[in-house]
């Protein structure tokens, strides 16, 4: 037979041991969200930029050719975009 003070000394470790894991398993899964939420957010950034820059050279393409692309505007020719397309397509 075990002793009284054995038996007490094995569960004050065993639950003091389930409560350090229970401890440590929050601070390793707050570290883990903060750095998941970080790259996230760095991710985004990046595709904001890529965005931006695409559409800055497409208004720049744009803008070299003089083709109106808008059907609604006055200036549109169609046989002209056509045109481009093609140049485009080859």
């Amino acid at each position: 037979m075990v002793s009284p003070t054995v038996n007490v000394a094995r569960y004050t470790a065993l639950v003091s041991g389930v409560f350090y894991g229970i401890y440590h398993r929050r601070s390793l899964q707050k570290a883990h969200d903060q750095d998941k939420e970080h790259h996230a957010i760095h991710h985004r950034e990046q595709l904001i930029a890529q965005a931006k820059d695409a559409w800055k050279h497409k208004q720049e393409s744009a803008k070299g050719d003089g083709i109106v692309t808008d059907p609604e505007d006055p200036r549109f020719d169609l046989e002209k975009l056509f045109a481009k397309w093609e140049k485009e397509a080859h």
